[in-house]
């Protein structure tokens, strides 16, 4: 159904200091061209690359956030970015300013003509000179710009083309392209990116009514772990994909979270050549972790779990390639 997962977003104060933190904590690449802000749009956000190729790893790190002035060129989204905090919970670590998903062109325009037909509600921002291509938010209207679950069962997709994205053509390549001269601990895709919701039967059925999109595989009871898991596929083999978790103990990690947070973002998770070599790498940093022997959530191997106090909040997680 969709490409690719353009980003894991994190919407905190501050942005730059956030990309900082996960330039010298973790490795991760940044480029003063690689941060995004303009006089019309008025936000700040940063788009980090684990692996210096798009076409390794496509999906972003996204640190960013809207300032407080007025927006000319999308004048309804203050609105609608106030309605997702109230829907997410304005205290919550972790918050979206939408889980944006990309298609290429002909069908990002079927994709349009299919909400259309369906009478579901979409709102799109206007072209502007600085941005001057469709960006579409779903469970909103022009008219009444606030989020609400009922097309996409509260994952606050945003969906946009991937031309203005200029995506090397080799991303789309039936082979995935890998790295070329791996080092142990180098960082090589985001591999996942983690969702918490109350009701995961509920949210996969507006995805699948509204939206055509079904997850791959059957949903997976993880035991250990404490929830439910469907991992939502992309067309794009490098992509991460999306996990959509519902609790099945409130005392376990994703229980404890979402009962203390409520619904919404969970782990960023980002697959490395050498876990051991990049455990190295993090102590050298001076970077707190944990380091977990045996996870059922990456196939009963090894992983590592970032001190979420190292990242302003942040659930990040290292897992072998």
């Amino acid at each position: 159904m969709f490409d690719l997962l353009l980003s894991a977003d994190m919407m905190l104060p501050d942005p730059d200091d956030m990309a900082a933190r996960l330039v010298t904590k973790l490795g991760v690449h940044g480029h003063p061209n690689w941060r995004q802000a303009f006089d019309d749009h008025p936000y700040v956000a940063h788009f980090l690359r684990v692996h210096k190729s798009l076409a390794v790893s496509p999906t972003r790190l996204e640190p960013q956030w809207h300032l407080d002035r007025e927006n000319p060129g999308d004048p309804m989204f203050h609105e609608f970015l106030e309605s997702l905090k109230d829907y997410q919970g304005r205290h919550r670590p972790m918050l979206t300013h939408s889980v944006v998903l990309a298609l290429q062109g002909p069908k990002f325009d079927a994709f349009v003509d299919k909400l259309m037909r369906r009478g579901l509600p979409f709102r799109m921002a206007q072209r502007t000179p600085d941005m001057p291509f469709d960006r579409l938010w779903l469970g909103a209207t022009p008219e009444r710009p606030r989020y609400t679950p009922v097309v996409d069962g509260g994952l606050c997709i945003e969906v946009m083309p991937t031309e203005p994205l200029q995506m090397p053509s080799e991303t789309f390549a039936a082979e995935p392209m890998q790295p070329r001269d791996p080092k142990a601990g180098d960082m090589v895709r985001v591999s996942a990116r983690g969702f918490l919701v109350r009701d995961l039967d509920e949210t996969l059925r507006c995805c699948s009514k509204n939206l055509d999109w079904e997850p791959s595989g059957e949903v997976e009871a993880l035991h250990r772990e404490g929830y439910r898991r469907a991992t939502m596929p992309f067309t794009v083999a490098n992509s991460a994909s999306l996990d959509v978790i519902q609790p099945s103990r409130w005392n376990s990690d994703a229980g404890l979270y979402l009962n203390n947070w409520g619904p919404g973002l969970y782990y960023i998770r980002i697959a490395v050549n050498g876990l051991k070599a990049k455990a190295e790498d993090l102590r050298a940093r001076g970077t707190r972790f944990q380091w977990i022997e045996e996870s059922e959530a990456v196939g009963g191997g090894a992983m590592i779990r970032i001190d979420p106090s190292e990242m302003r909040g942040q659930l990040i997680e290292f897992e072998e390639v």
